[in-house]
């Protein structure tokens, strides 16, 4: 199972945590077309509710059946809504026994909004400057 579950590592993984998001501006941006691929995936309001889902949950996921039950969407869509948010790294699965659990990818979610976010407003300066 997913190792945070394991008491001693969970200070681990919030020191990492803590360290990527102090390092953030020194983070290469990401390839375009992969933004617009993650960004178009949840452009789906099925998607992003299965998403969001995840995001809520954490580290232990949610089983497929669960996220069925939540949206009320048939098993096969929801299949097929996973495919595309697993194709595009957003999320990942782990098999526990019979039972299948769904994952965030808390990583590519902060490399996504965070090729955003650091370029954000980086332009204002300079439109500033040139209107004075």
């Amino acid at each position: 199972m997913f190792p945070v579950r394991k008491a001693g590592l969970i200070p681990i993984f919030l020191k990492i945590y803590l360290l990527r998001i102090a390092t953030r501006s020194t983070l290469p941006l990401m390839d375009d077309s992969l933004i617009a691929d993650r960004l178009c995936a949840l452009g789906n309001e099925t998607r992003l509710k299965i998403y969001r889902i995840l995001v809520r949950a954490g580290h232990d996921g949610v089983p497929v059946s669960e996220l069925q039950r939540r949206t009320g969407a048939a098993m096969s869509t929801v299949s097929h809504h996973l495919h595309r948010l697993i194709q595009v790294g957003l999320v990942y699965q782990e098999r526990e026994g019979t039972t299948l659990f769904c994952h965030a990818d808390y990583q590519a979610m902060d490399e996504t909004l965070g090729s955003l976010t650091k370029v954000c407003c980086i332009d204002a300066k300079g439109r500033a400057e040139d209107a004075a």
